[in-house]
């Protein structure tokens, strides 16, 4: 293969080429790439199968309880990921420590936000059964989030592909069970049953893989001290992560309250095909994030050279892909979801550029967070999740779900860019992203 690509191809492409596949990381990054293709391959054909068995109204409602759900995650998760997988890369010798405080941390912290899912949806919607039954049922995903502790492990150690294989495992076995029960003309419940499953397999599978590639779980240890240093550096990340989750899912949430469930419908159609490519940023920023950190702490010059360059591509990609679905919207939702999804054809056009701002937001967070910025993370996505909820009450009653729709493209672009001209400290980061907009590239 590279014998063909010194001969055919011009010699400075070829050398890009060359080093982008000798390139720390790269490997890791396929198989990242692997599980989020399968999961848009599969997920999208899936997801188009139930939304057409469903109808409007009925996936509306099934959309509504998963992005409920969705804002609670991030006290799931505690703010800890890039945090986990940080201490990890620089005190790998104590990750005994590490990882058995950061599990009691993430399991205390999953049943505190089911908790508080369940009993908020009780208040906001009394009497609605269903939404409590799906709440309840697709909320128990966040009871096996400390089990994730295993994948930040095997991401300090640039080896995903042991998590990601568990991870396709577990989703092609819930993607079957919902094709079963759409062929079996099963209820909604049935479906949301379904769904709930792959969050079990997948903390049973990575325990598995932990406990054949690394070590005993038994060796795990509970440390007072790394307890509070992981916690005073997580509240910024977990406020962060709140505040993030509700400025990425409380379009559908207000659209819910303010609509109808039928809006709610076509809005999520135009949502997960728009989203659907989200995994790219999140794939390559998780590869190349261990190597930024190094660079902060032994060469400043090239760390921020990477950061602009991951800056470039990233943007270069949110307008590789928004250009041509912006044109090709009509024929998309026509083709994957059908003519009683047409209203989402627009929707779609307007949602796919936020994805642009999304991807920038995916760099602006590895750079907060490798010079341990999480107050300035915590900023950034607090004006954005204001922006985002001021605007859909200002747009959604005139406007409807086209008015979510400009909600969400508006405030991701505050939370991205917007906000950081607002602190004199955070304008370099601003001019940065500023200049991957203007001159995009991939190289």
């Amino acid at each position: 293969m590279l014998t063909f690509m010194r001969r055919y191809l011009p010699a400075f492409i070829f050398c890009r080429l060359d080093a982008l596949l000798q390139a720390p990381g790269f490997n890791n990054t396929l198989w990242l790439f692997s599980d989020r293709l399968v999961r848009m391959g599969v997920g999208l054909v899936v997801g188009v199968w139930i939304a057409r068995y469903l109808g409007p109204e009925g996936y509306g409602s099934l959309s509504f309880a998963g992005s409920y759900v969705m804002l609670f995650s991030a006290l799931a998760l505690f703010g800890l990921e890039s945090l986990v997988v940080r201490e990890l890369v620089i005190h790998a010798e104590h990750r005994a420590t590490i990882l058995g405080t950061t599990f009691l941390i993430r399991l205390a912290s999953g049943a505190l936000a089911y908790l508080l899912a369940v009993v908020t949806i009780l208040v906001l919607r009394p009497g609605d059964s269903l939404a409590l039954l799906l709440v309840a049922l697709l909320g128990s995903s966040l009871l096996f989030q400390a089990s994730e502790v295993v994948d930040l492990w095997f991401q300090s150690r640039v080896a995903s592909r042991y998590t990601v294989m568990v991870r396709i495992a577990a989703f092609l076995l819930s993607s079957a069970a919902k094709l079963a029960c759409v062929l079996a003309g099963a209820s909604l419940t049935a479906i949301a049953i379904a769904t709930a499953v792959e969050a079990l397999l997948v903390a049973c599978g990575l325990v598995f893989v932990y406990l054949r590639k690394a070590e005993r779980l038994s060796s795990w240890r509970w440390d007072g001290v790394r307890f509070r240093s992981l916690v005073r550096s997580a509240i910024p990340m977990v406020l962060s992560g709140v505040v993030l989750m509700i400025y990425l899912r409380i379009d559908q949430v207000m659209l819910g309250a303010l609509t109808s469930e039928a809006e709610v419908g076509f809005y999520a159609a135009a949502v997960r095909i728009s989203e659907v490519w989200y995994f790219v940023p999140a794939a390559i920023v998780s590869s190349l994030f261990p190597r930024i950190v190094e660079l902060r702490a032994t060469d400043q010059a090239q760390f921020e050279q990477q950061l602009q360059r991951l800056y470039n591509l990233l943007a270069f990609l949110g307008y590789a892909v928004a250009l041509p679905v912006t044109l090709l919207a009509p024929w998309l939702v026509q083709l994957l979801f059908g003519s009683a999804y047409q209203p989402s054809a627009p929707l779609l056009a307007v949602l796919i550029w936020a994805g642009l701002f999304a991807n920038l937001t995916v760099a602006r967070n590895a750079h907060f967070i490798a010079l341990d910025w999480g107050r300035a993370q915590l900023w950034t996505a607090s004006t954005g999740a204001i922006a985002n909820i001021l605007l859909n009450l200002l747009l959604i009653p005139r406007y409807g779900a086209m008015g979510a729709a400009g909600a969400t493209c508006l405030s991701y672009w505050v939370a991205a860019q917007g906000a950081c001209y607002l602190s004199p400290s955070l304008r370099p980061a601003a001019a940065m992203i500023m200049r991957s907009l203007l001159l995009p590239r991939w190289w």
